[in-house]
């Protein structure tokens, strides 16, 4: 797939507006995507909106999933007779990549009479060894339906399995991973933003560490930070999760400042995810024009993955 640069932005932008309509293609694009993205896509949202967006999509001939692969794979699932396309095929997920399926299959083996409760943020492999998938927005509402007694393994994320342990109590048995962006937040720099901001609230995503969450005015997905940042009165917010979402913060509040929360390395004073930033307006039109990279997914596979999400569509 040839990928040409376009130095005037606004002639891209019709050009992948003008297309999209030729192919009844709908876009829908993570908050964690670059602005320019976010603005052209028709749809926009966390994990959880942009899987129940994709489950609805019934005139819609190709569906193109601006944000990382498993989140294509998850669209692909929801819609098997649609063409879902993903601008950068190698825009993977550390936290997906944190869990691999074999190793997965053996610690739920290791743990028979266990619920398998999974992290949207997860392959198609791994859903399909699960019964029920949750995203950092439904975790809780979806552990509490669970009988209070119910032994579960939760993967792949320790960071919010611990804080979903933490606040309703459960003892789930965790698998190790984490999102790299998440882990990397810098407890000290954050708190010496605070001193800097004696007024500003925290806003922390909870696959980041305890320490941090320990720091938050207000712990949620990255839906739930964006609309306390709207309804709060606080005027100024220190943002730690992917600073893609700051976009929207901005756009719905434009009187608020927002500062991106720095990582443990950072030289820019944010921490962005890698792989999401693959993603370009450039590609997007490759992507449409060549209708390709193309998610494609084993249907004995997608069988098997497609009930966990369904499952957390109904409980959700």
């Amino acid at each position: 797939m040839s990928v040409e640069k376009w130095e005037d932005r606004e002639a891209l932008k019709a050009a992948i507006k003008k297309m999209k309509q030729e192919k009844g293609a709908v876009i829908l694009a993570h908050y964690y995507q670059q602005g320019e993205i976010q603005d052209i896509a028709d749809h926009i949202g966390d994990s959880l909106a942009l899987a129940q967006i994709a489950s609805k999509l019934e005139d819609a001939r190709i569906i193109v999933l601006c944000g990382v692969h498993f989140m294509g794979e998850t669209a692909k699932l929801l819609c098997p007779d649609k063409k879902v396309l993903v601008p950068d095929a190698s825009a993977g997920c550390s936290l997906a990549d944190s869990c691999p399926a074999d190793e997965f299959a053996q610690f739920i083996k290791e743990h028979p009479g266990h619920t398998v409760v999974s992290y949207v943020n997860t392959s198609v492999e791994v859903k399909a060894l699960t019964d029920v998938l949750v995203t950092s927005g439904n975790a809780r509402k979806i552990i509490e339906s669970l009988p209070a007694d119910e032994k579960i393994i939760f993967g792949p994320d320790r960071n919010l399995g611990n804080y979903i342990n933490n606040i309703t109590g459960r003892q789930m048995v965790l698998w190790d991973g984490a999102c790299h962006v998440h882990e990397k937040f810098s407890v000290e720099k954050i708190a010496e933003l605070k001193r800097e901001h004696p007024e500003a609230e925290v806003l922390v995503h909870p696959e980041c560490r305890r320490p941090l969450v320990m720091l938050a005015d207000k712990v949620g997905s990255t839906a739930v930070l964006l609309a306390h940042a709207r309804q709060s009165e606080a005027k100024t917010f220190i943002v730690a999760t992917e600073s893609g979402i700051i976009h929207q913060m901005k756009k719905a509040c434009p009187d608020k400042e927002f500062i991106a929360a720095p990582g443990e390395d950072s030289t820019c004073g944010c921490n962005d995810c890698s792989y999401m930033k693959l993603n370009t307006l450039e590609k997007l039109y490759a992507c449409l024009r060549d209708e390709t990279p193309e998610i494609t997914i084993d249907e004995k596979i997608a069988e098997r993955a497609r009930r966990p999400i369904e499952r957390m569509l109904a409980l959700s």
